[in-house]
């Protein structure tokens, strides 16, 4: 797998089941960002801690408030309606892919803000994705373990 995030990230998705897996963690309040994050960095050998879980999450919180969710939440708004007009359709499109460039610019923050943690101390899959994930609602422990076999395959 490449070393930089957002490369990981992408084949990362690709993987059999792993996008399904996404999906339903990010249904039960899960950042798919910070999990894909924690992914990286516990594939890389990066030691899990609750200061370091901090930092990511006060990276990612505000840009997903603020720029990822409400353009979710606009595509999301116009699906029934894009699929009757053509235009819209097109609109809907293009707030797609605005929406993937943000998620792409968080993970390039995110990616920053681990710069320099030292890697190859430990395997902590796990920790990072139990981590990234704790608080949410309704957590599926099958999604997490397809992510962690998919990880752990590379």
């Amino acid at each position: 797998m490449s070393s930089d995030l957002w490369s990981f990230s992408l084949t990362l998705y690709a993987r059999p089941g792993v996008e399904q897996a996404c999906l339903q963690l990010q249904s039960a309040g899960v950042n798919v960002c910070l999990l894909l994050c924690g992914a990286w960095l516990g594939q890389r050998g990066v030691a899990c801690s609750e200061p370091r879980l901090q930092q990511l999450r006060s990276v990612a919180g505000p840009w997903d408030a603020d720029v990822v969710q409400p353009l979710r939440a606009l595509r999301t708004q116009w699906k029934s309606t894009a699929a009757q007009d053509a235009e819209l359709r097109t609109l809907r499109e293009q707030v797609k892919a605005l929406e993937l460039e943000a998620e792409r610019h968080l993970l390039l923050r995110l990616a920053g803000s681990a710069q320099g943690w030292p890697q190859d101390e430990t395997t902590d899959l796990s920790a990072w994705l139990e981590g990234v994930a704790a608080g949410a609602t309704h957590l599926d422990r099958d999604a997490l373990h397809q992510l962690r076999v998919a990880v752990s395959g590379t």
